[in-house]
């Protein structure tokens, strides 16, 4: 009986000396990360991404957005941002026999935006980014047919203004409020743009 209890006691004493070794280094992490260490932010940013990647997709999340979510890749960082890029394509709905656009490659590019940002600004663990600039690219093919990948829609998150938002508003609403970049054909086709450059972001 006393072995027992013995062991029970060293089996707890060694989850407790796990937990603490762990919450250490969260903690080590979260203090070098608000110091501007870009190794580490780098390193928090990959983590969080191929968590993303690997998981199945949370309850009621939508699959268009949650497949584009997982296109995201890390384009640079800085001390206390971070630069993103993903894939955002059209949504073809059955209308009488035929296959129609029901939402567009920008109109799904805005709901990505949002949905990217509230990740990267709050989602991501022992990391504190002041803001984040999301591109969001589609598909163009030439004349020729070859496809090529070509930025449609370029935004910058500021943490001071996402705290701000009305998130309730449709997300075309909040990108406009945000002053993302975008161009459209006289059709209401969605242009290719050049990303933003407001800030000076650190390969």
């Amino acid at each position: 009986m006393q072995w027992a209890v013995l062991g029970i006691a060293i089996f707890c004493l060694f989850l407790i000396y796990v937990v603490v070794q762990g919450t250490m280094a969260h903690l080590k992490w979260r203090e070098m990360a608000a110091k501007g260490d870009l190794d580490i932010i780098r390193r928090l940013i990959d983590g969080q991404m191929e968590v993303w990647q690997e998981m199945r997709m949370p309850k009621g999340e939508d699959p268009h957005i949650w497949r584009g979510t997982q296109t995201a890749e890390l384009v640079s960082i800085g001390p206390d941002y971070a630069r993103v890029s993903c894939a955002a394509e059209g949504q073809y709905t059955l209308v009488d026999g035929q296959r129609r656009e029901a939402l567009s490659p920008l109109e799904e590019g805005m709901k990505l935006t949002m949905k990217l940002a509230d990740r990267f600004l709050y989602d991501t663990p022992n990391l504190r980014l002041d803001r984040v600039q999301i591109d969001i690219y589609t598909t163009f093919r030439d004349e020729g047919g070859g496809a090529q990948q070509r930025c449609i829609l370029s935004t910058i998150v500021r943490r001071s203004q996402a705290m701000a938002l009305d998130w309730d508003a449709s997300a075309h609403e909040i990108v406009d409020q945000l002053g993302g970049r975008y161009r459209l054909a006289p059709w209401e086709t969605a242009l290719p743009v050049e990303p933003l450059a407001g800030v000076e972001w650190v390969e």
